[in-house]
């Protein structure tokens, strides 16, 4: 990409030279008069609309000291000249005026994407490096490198009963989806610690968002749901409690291999108001033990709804350049965004979250 950019940079002035040029010797050339002065008049314009302003300026210069050169050539009267001239200098102020738009509706983009980006790093901060007994890395990246915000969230926590995480993703993007977020974020941490289970925990964060949702407004009740993966890692580390609610399985990574961490029973996502129906404490808890070394991989469904040219999904497991051993988090993390952005050729259709707990010490 880099070795492309000067090149990229240099197409619009090569696309107004092209025109200039053009029109230049159409209205030398053809048997009619004047039929190069719309693209004439039209070199300005490609310039107002993808150059500086200081070089928008200076192509509208030079085409008006081109249109007068022709006319000159030849031999027309002194009006038509001057007609010809106030036609393509009226168009490049035009021009102009039309590039510091363009410079000023990017530049307030820009201060709003750097406003919304600030609002989801307070609401979704980075997790520690270390919690109790596991590492922890995660890796975000958004859809859309101009939007920059989304509805994929995790959190890691040290709680009284274990170290508890969670990865999520609400219904929704934008603005809305990032007060949805801050939501589930806050009843994550409030309710993880003082539930004793993760069940109770998952109960009470249903609880948690249906209420919100309903007296919040619009503003969070129409993402309407939050599909997620609760975990809690035991205080020594070797036990592994997970609670899917809707969300995409995750992976136990350990030895060169992965292995999908499918839920025993399914469950309806977080915050759809049907938590009333269920007796509390009735999630479904899976217990798996977590050796030394291994990964829990928790990802969002930018990963696993990822597709090649083809349509085909991205699936971790299949994966020849995941099947490895690693030696930290933040490793996994790195091959697996860059395995997925190969996969689809570096387009992403939704954003994509990743977060990996490792049990710390040596693999057996």
């Amino acid at each position: 990409m880099k070795v492309l950019q000067p090149t990229l940079t240099k197409v619009p002035w090569i696309l107004a030279a092209l025109v200039l040029v053009v029109g230049v010797l159409l209205d030398l050339l053809a048997p009619e008069p004047y039929t190069g002065l719309p693209l004439l008049a039209a070199a300005p314009l490609i310039a107002g609309a993808t150059l500086s302003f200081r070089s928008a300026f200076a192509v509208v210069c030079v085409t008006c000291v081109v249109s007068v050169a022709v006319d000159v050539e030849r031999e027309r009267p002194a009006t038509p000249l001057l007609v010809d001239l106030a036609v393509v200098g009226l168009i490049g102020v035009l021009a102009l005026v039309v590039n510091r738009l363009i410079v000023r509706q990017g530049r307030d983009l820009a201060r709003a994407r750097d406003v919304a980006e600030a609002v989801q790093r307070a609401v979704l901060p980075d997790p520690p490096r270390e919690v109790g007994p596991v590492a922890v890395a995660a890796g975000y990246t958004a859809a859309q490198a101009e939007a920059r915000i989304g509805g994929d969230l995790y959190a890691v926590q040290q709680t009284p009963f274990g170290v508890r995480m969670i990865i999520g993703d609400v219904r929704g993007k934008g603005i809305a989806a990032v007060a949805a977020v801050s939501v589930a974020i806050g009843a994550f941490r409030q309710e993880a610690e003082y539930a004793s289970t993760l069940a109770a925990l998952s109960q009470r964060m249903d609880e948690a968002l249906a209420r919100e949702a309903a007296r919040s407004g619009p503003l969070i009740s129409t993402e309407g749901f939050t599909t997620a993966v609760l975990a809690e890692v035991s205080a020594d580390g070797a036990a592994l409690s997970l609670v899917n609610r809707g969300h995409p399985p995750p992976y136990l990574v350990h030895g060169g291999r992965i292995v999908r961490l499918d839920p025993t029973a399914p469950q309806l996502p977080l915050g759809v108001g049907l938590g009333e129906l269920a007796p509390a404490g009735s999630a479904s808890v899976d217990v798996v033990r977590l050796p030394p070394g291994a990964s829990l991989l928790l990802v969002t469904d930018g990963v696993t709804e990822a597709r090649d040219s083809h349509g085909t999904f991205y699936d971790p497991v299949d994966s020849a350049r995941l099947q490895r051993p690693f030696e930290d988090p933040d490793e996994l993390v790195e091959a697996l965004t860059e395995d997925v952005g190969r996969w689809t050729e570096g387009v992403h259709a939704d954003d994509m979250a990743i977060l990996v707990v490792t049990r710390r010490g040596r693999a057996a």
